[in-house]
């Protein structure tokens, strides 16, 4: 299983977070990512870069866009090659390409779905369009083999990662279950020292941490930083 397993990042621009979210007291330009894993059942995308937004949004986060059309192209596919798709969350940096890609299934956790459809949650327009095939999840699911949709809550009540095994070992593409990798690896590290330790003093950390590392992930990748964890998540013992 993984064998011939590929993952290629695809760049579809980038916005401005506003100080007020950074926690640093100064803006900070992202990058919006996405993935393409070729595998043998099929092409799937995880994440379709930054849609249209309100006037209020766009003046928030000030977003420049690159075409997912052109960026799938620099990865040897289009559109049309695309099986399945998976949004980490529904917000407009990543769903925004889901339009031109109608008829694939999209899929999302139940409670994300339901948030985006109750208002307040993202743009409208980018969640159903002529054309949107939800494909819902409550949990954890394989998509295809060696391919894992695992719920990572935080950013939003639904957001989820997925694993995916290949020959070079496991990745997780980890949207924005942290924004960055630095982030990912203090959770990780609290995690590690409550393990050598239990009952100790430690930080928090969230509870998908311990799934996670039950894949014995080595790498994982992130929807707003170009940074890279590497390592090896440990086991409960």
């Amino acid at each position: 299983m993984g064998r011939d397993v590929r993952v290629r990042r695809l760049d579809l621009g980038h916005f401005v977070r506003p100080a007020e979210e950074t926690g640093t007291g100064q803006p900070r330009v992202e990058p919006v990512l996405a993935y393409l894993v070729r595998h043998e059942a099929g092409l799937l995308l995880f994440d379709t870069g930054i849609g249209g937004g309100d006037p209020a949004t766009e003046a928030h986060y000030r977003p420049r866009r690159k075409d997912l059309r052109g960026a799938l192209a620099a990865a040897g596919a289009a559109p049309d090659d695309v099986d399945l798709v998976v949004n980490c969350h529904l917000h407009f940096d990543h769903c925004g390409g889901n339009r031109l890609l109608p008829g694939r299934p999209v899929v999302v956790q139940r409670r994300e779905l339901a948030a985006a459809r109750a208002g307040g949650h993202t743009i409208d327009g980018l969640v159903d369009f002529p054309g949107a095939r939800h494909e819902e999840l409550d949990g954890e699911a394989e998509l295809w083999p060696g391919v894992h949709v695992v719920p990572t809550p935080g950013h939003t009540d639904g957001h989820q990662s997925l694993v995916v095994r290949t020959d070079r070992g496991v990745t997780v593409l980890a949207g924005q279950a942290r924004d960055t990798a630095s982030d990912f690896a203090s959770d990780e590290m609290a995690r590690r020292a409550a393990l050598d330790e239990p009952g100790g003093s430690w930080p928090p950390y969230p509870g998908w941490l311990d799934r996670l590392a039950a894949f014995g992930p080595g790498r994982v990748l992130f929807a707003h930083d170009r940074s890279v964890w590497e390592g090896t998540l440990p086991g409960p013992g």
